[in-house]
């Protein structure tokens, strides 16, 4: 390759920054145990990822059209194998060189410093290979960092105050995709293979390491917080500005001037698109060939359609496979069915007539896409997190959606595709639909049922249409959302203050019982604590904002106590003397401020200042004023035995439960959930306020009216008795992308 290229020159860079993996830099306590963990399980990753290099170069050896072919690829299989272990050492030691000498994220990554090395010079200066393996890496690490944005920020935010000399205006995350992607690049500089051999490499490399990334970020995170190192975090994704703007900062590619730049962003989203459909179409490949089925492309009598030919054919369906389903005015009526795509397209193709004696057929690679976008809806058709209705609803868009991919493939790359956009913004929208709602007076309801139809009536190819929708239902859902957090931040702060008060009467209720129940006092003196001061109190637990305003309100109720009791030691009576005219003021304030009993609040106050008087003089009523000796311990029986027997049984509910209460701390404010009652009524929620001094979660409906308050123990016990499911937020088609390709996966072996 040659040595001006992005890739040698990180290399380079980096050893002219002295950053060779022989450094030995100390490495933080925490840090140092995440980069034990981190190193050993990229190295089991890395082994998976070289066994399917192998498989895969194997694979294209015995399937090559020449026998040069077939040499370079075994050539490039042994090149591989003899070099493998060295490769896998130096990648871990340059991991273990990120966490001694983390790069901070405010320095220019090394692909812009290339960009500023070669402005001046033609882009053509780089050789085309160099190019194509840089447009790899960048889609790769702009894939991470999208997919992982979550637990990188929380990491970046934890490392930075792990580190010494770092911070949030120099944030460190030694294990950002850039850092560990570029690793794995300087480590397999030492293979001598082309670059279709290098680009397979680096696709394993995405598939089986980088893909993984996310239960090493999320042990790491787990380590720092059990560190205690901001062990609150809480990401509210598009909402943190900051962290936007720096993902998509960092998601940026540079290679020349502005327009370059512009040029290889465009060639970076069509090497993600390619990337991910060229490893579908392999993995279907190898299933086709495990069944024995020839290459169409081999077959002479067969004429293959595909592309735009495809596209027009498709143009003769009905966007339903039959028009009972559009003629009822109810399209969520019914079950949701998977549709057999791949057998409707065949009659499409069946009355086409044959072309100079060939018999049409399907590109392999259509084939494929019409296969995708089946196992697409089967997985959509089997989410739990979709409502019943909703799901409905979202089936009949199977044949629209296959007329859309075929003509624009990056619907499964681009996030921003219209058509994928709608599609998670529908299913978004009815996670918190239940059975239980109206449809017949549901707005929500109503719009997605609305939107659906207009595809089915309007949809002509026109990919556009999906655009106007999505920007209508958008709009919809914004009116709609402002209306419920209104109700909800009133529901919210009502519930607050509900709580509060009801903590406040506790504490009172709580304080004045201890207090009655260890001294004897008059029965007039009680009536003021219990039914007058108490709402003194309740006051001051409520407006405590102002400082030692609830321990005062105690303190008045401990200095009427005593003053009630003889003193007999001449200092102790000075003190009665001086505090008891205070106290009466104190008293009468609190009183005339919560407007206890108004009329008749002279003469309490008098009958108050008589038994004040007459206990202070009172010596020998002494005795019957004193405070009771404290009740003597009772023996232990078999009543104790038996609590001890229940406490026991206590532990083991709390031993059965913990796992669970972890997982009920990890739901944030925003996440929805689905009750299952007992007697089988289903109702789905919105977590909406952690009250924590209470104990107390509290849920609202998709309206913001509150519908059930549990403590985080009650949620537990739901949680491990299975009548507590937490519903996934991810995007429906991100989603079920994860999980088609993950089988296809499991079925390649």
């Amino acid at each position: 390759m040659n040595k001006q290229s992005g890739i040698h020159y990180l290399r380079q860079h980096q050893a002219g920054t002295g950053k060779e993996t022989g450094s030995t830099a100390a490495v933080p306590g925490e840090a140092a145990r995440i980069r034990d963990t981190v190193v050993a399980g990229l190295g089991d990753l890395l082994q998976g990822a070289f066994d399917a290099v192998d498989d895969s170069l194997f694979e294209l050896a015995n399937n090559a059209r020449s026998n040069n072919e077939q040499n370079r690829y075994f050539e490039a299989m042994r090149e591989i194998r003899i070099k493998r272990k060295g490769v896998e050492r130096h990648f871990q030691g340059a991991v273990s060189q990120l966490f001694a000498n983390p790069p901070h994220s405010n320095q220019k990554p090394d692909s812009e410093s290339f960009a500023t090395r070669t402005s001046a010079d033609p882009l053509t200066l780089v050789q085309n290979d160099d190019l194509e393996e840089q447009v790899a890496l960048n889609a790769m690490i702009s894939k991470a960092k999208a997919h992982f944005q979550g637990p990188l920020i929380q990491l970046q935010a934890r490392f930075s105050q792990v580190y010494p000399g770092a911070g949030e205006e120099s944030p460190v995350n030694p294990m950002a995709p850039e850092h560990l992607c570029s690793a794995f690049v300087e480590a397999i500089q030492a293979l001598d293979i082309q670059i279709r051999e290098r680009l397979i490499l680096l696709k394993q490399f995405d598939r089986y390491v980088v893909s993984n990334l996310g239960m090493l970020l999320d042990e790491a995170n787990r380590i720092l917080v059990q560190a205690g190192i901001i062990p609150n975090f809480r990401y509210h994704g598009k909402s943190r500005t900051g962290h936007s703007k720096a993902a998509s900062k960092q998601g940026q590619t540079a290679t020349g001037d502005q327009q370059a730049g512009q040029q290889t962003g465009t060639e970076s989203t069509a090497a993600g698109d390619h990337a991910l459909l060229e490893q579908v179409h392999q993995m279907l490949a190898m299933q086709r060939t495990d069944a024995g089925l020839p290459p169409r492309s081999a077959n002479q009598n067969l004429h293959l359609i595909g592309g735009a030919e495809l596209a027009s054919l498709l143009s003769q369906l009905p966007q339903t496979p039959t028009s009972d389903q559009t003629g009822h005015g109810n399209l969520s009526e019914g079950s949701p069915e998977v549709i057999d795509l791949r057998a409707v397209v065949e009659q499409l193709l069946n009355q086409h007539p044959p072309e100079n004696g060939k018999k049409p057929a399907l590109n392999e690679m259509d084939e494929d896409l019409i296969n995708l976008v089946s196992m697409l809806f089967e997985f959509i058709l089997d989410d739990y997190n979709l409502s019943a209705p909703v799901q409905v609803l979202i089936s009949r868009l199977q044949i629209p959606i296959l007329k859309v991919v075929i003509r624009d493939r990056s619907f499964f790359s681009n996030a921003s595709h219209p058509a994928r956009r709608l599609l998670n913004s529908l299913a978004k929208a009815g996670i918190g639909w239940s059975d239980a709602d109206e449809k017949t007076r549901d707005r929500l309801y109503e719009q997605i049922h609305a939107t659906v139809a207009r595809i089915l009536n309007e949809f002509d190819n026109d990919i556009s249409l999906f655009e106007t929708l999505c920007g209508e239902f958008d709009q919809f859902l914004a009116r709609e959302n402002r209306k419920s957090s209104l109700v909800e931040q009133r529901t919210r702060e009502s519930e607050r203050g509900r709580i509060k008060s009801q903590l406040a009467q506790e504490a009172v209720d709580r304080i004045l019982q201890e207090k009655l129940a260890r001294h004897k006092l008059p029965e007039s003196v009680r009536n003021i604590l219990i039914n007058g001061w108490s709402r003194v109190m309740f006051l001051s637990y409520l407006r405590n904002d102002v400082e030692q305003r609830w321990n005062q309100s105690v303190r008045v109720v401990d200095d009427l106590i005593w003053c009630l009791h003889p003193r007999f030691d001449d200092e102790e009576r000075d003190q009665w003397v001086k505090v008891v005219p205070n106290l009466l003021k104190i008293l009468r304030a609190g009183l005339e401020e919560v407007s206890y009993n108004s009329s008749r609040l002279d003469e309490m106050m008098s009958d108050l200042k008589h038994e004040l008087t007459r206990s202070f003089r009172a010596n020998a009523q002494a005795e019957a004023c004193e405070e009771p000796e404290p009740a003597s311990e009772p023996e232990l029986t078999t009543a104790g035995s038996y609590k001890t027997a229940v406490e026991r049984q206590q532990e083991l509910e709390d031993a059965a439960i913990s796992e669970y209460v972890s997982q009920i701390d990890s739901i944030e404010v925003g996440h929805w959930v689905e009750f299952n009652l007992v007697n089988g009524t289903r109702f789905r929620c919105k977590l909406s306020a952690v009250i924590e001094e209470a104990d107390c979660f509290v849920f609202v409906n998709r309206m913001g009216l509150k519908v059930i308050e549990k403590t985080r123990i009650e949620l537990a016990h739901e949680m491990r008795r299975g009548r507590l499911t937490v519903l996934d937020q991810g995007a429906l088609i991100d989603r079920a992308m994860d999980a088609v390709v993950g089988s296809l996966r499991r079925k390649a072996g």
